[in-house]
């Protein structure tokens, strides 16, 4: 099994790193043709493009500027601890033992708007760059045409590489967009996440997003390969729904929480 995960706005370049071992992400060449693009946008073109604050847009002028395919955990760190986010916070990668960092890395990856596909260990530079974003460049008109069938080619080495048959999308539809799916050579299953509220079961985005994380976690720590496995799945309160399921779409619920 071969997990997709959606990268984080929210950055942690700060905590203490868990561990050294580290890989280079690699599609670094088209991330450069990328760069260079971005590079020679103003803080103002940013700002619109991105709908981001004038401060926010001035951290990406020096992001971009900085930027080097020379990494190293000087400049750099594993976007596994990297990310900071909803979904980061249901994985808790920090807490993650050795064994499951080194299946992790196997079988769960995160797609990024400016570096493509990432491995957990992969190093990566703080940047912003979502995968919507309308970005003109020299391949299309936003980073779904930018990246093109990259991507999905890199998921289906991963998925034959890692022995795996199964595909299990946990990532955002802005970001899960980015594959295409008609080429993927593996069975896609999609987990949804419903809480209740006022007495009715509906996905909400906070808690979601989070689960998608427990999930990933739960998948990680007991080694999942199968569908069926997924099942067990009963992180804080999560229940799997057979009834609602399909061959495809997983259901699980969760009843109120109460503060």
């Amino acid at each position: 099994m071969l997990a997709l995960i959606s990268p984080a706005k929210t950055l942690d370049y700060e905590s203490t790193l868990p561990t050294d071992e580290h890989t280079l992400p690699r599609l670094l060449d088209h991330s450069q043709e990328l760069i260079d693009f971005c590079r020679s946008l103003s803080a103002t073109e940013i700002a619109s493009l991105m709908s981001v604050s004038e401060k926010i847009a001035n951290l990406n002028v020096e992001r971009f500027r900085d930027w080097s395919p020379e990494f190293n955990l000087a400049n750099a760190r594993q976007a596994i601890f990297a990310f900071k986010g909803d979904v980061y916070t249901g994985l808790d990668a920090y807490h993650l033992k050795e064994k499951d960092i080194a299946f992790a890395q196997t079988h769960l990856r995160m797609l990024s708007g400016l570096y493509g596909l990432l491995r957990p260990l992969d190093l990566m530079m703080p940047y912003r760059l979502e995968m919507g974003t309308k970005l003109h460049n020299s391949r299309g008109h936003n980073l779904y045409e930018f990246w093109g069938s990259q991507i999905t080619d890199l998921i289906n080495t991963d998925l034959k590489d890692a022995g795996s048959e199964i595909l299990l999308n946990l990532a955002s539809d802005e970001y899960y967009k980015s594959v295409k799916e008609s080429k993927i050579q593996a069975k896609i299953i999609k987990p949804v996440f419903l809480d209740e509220k006022n007495g009715k079961f509906k996905v909400i985005s906070f808690y979601a997003k989070k689960a998608r994380g427990l999930m990933a976690r739960f998948m990680i720590e007991h080694q999942i390969n199968e569908v069926k496995a997924l099942q067990e799945f009963d992180s804080e309160g999560y229940f799997f729904d057979k009834e609602n399921s399909t061959a495809q779409e997983l259901v699980f619920k969760r009843h109120e929480q109460i503060t």
